[in-house]
């Protein structure tokens, strides 16, 4: 079999939806928009694009379960900037427009985990957040992330609960129930269009920053 090489990138930099042209390897704070990362988050795919659903769960809907999930489960009001920072957990996933599943990250090596944390890092500057984010909100993030995938796993990409411990080693207990259907109406699990799920998280996006 050939052998894996990494070509020398000619062009590093993206042409994002509000025109505006990110460096994805020396990025700034001020080269991206919000509707940026909501429509590059609308159009990224959860679980590989498979879904037992009419078109895959978005990582836009993911990251607004996954704050639903940390307000259930947090035993206090959540601060706004915490809050913020949990729904734009994956917002470097929108500006690459690339949500790598699991079993492919071994093979993108550090590169691309040093990319996709430098973008991380530039989004934290241009909200306001932390880099690097106080231990106890990640681990805040990662309960109610872990949380989201047992539920998407289950209803969103049609895993059984048996394959969900032992292949995917997801041993989170997933909300009893789709909060947000509770809070959008709809079908519960069900995945959004992209355009709807883009204005929705643009909209929770613009009401944490105005707070």
């Amino acid at each position: 079999m050939p052998s894996i090489t990494s070509p020398i990138a000619t062009r590093a930099w993206v042409r994002l939806a509000s025109g505006r042209r990110i460096d994805l390897l020396n990025p700034s704070p001020l080269d991206f928009e919000d509707e940026d990362i909501a429509i590059g988050l609308s159009r990224t795919p959860r679980w590989g694009g498979h879904s037992i659903w009419e078109w895959p769960m978005s990582v836009a809907q993911h990251s607004i379960l996954v704050l639903e999930i940390a307000r259930a489960r947090s035993r206090r009001d959540l601060a706004d900037r915490l809050q913020l920072a949990v729904l734009l957990h994956d917002a470097s996933e929108g500006l690459m427009a690339f949500d790598p599943i699991s079993p492919v990250k071994p093979f993108l090596g550090p590169g691309y985990k040093a990319l996709d944390a430098r973008l991380q890092a530039v989004i934290h500057v241009r909200y306001g957040l932390p880099v690097p984010l106080a231990d106890d909100w990640v681990a805040l993030i990662k309960d109610a992330d872990r949380a989201s995938a047992a539920a998407e796993a289950r209803h969103v990409a049609g895993w059984t609960p048996q394959e969900i411990k032992q292949a995917l080693g997801i041993t989170a207990r997933p909300p009893p129930e789709d909060p947000l259907a509770r809070g959008y109406g709809g079908k519960p699990w069900e995945p959004w269009p992209a355009r709807l799920a883009a204005e929705r998280f643009q909209a929770v996006l613009e009401t944490l920053k105005q707070r």
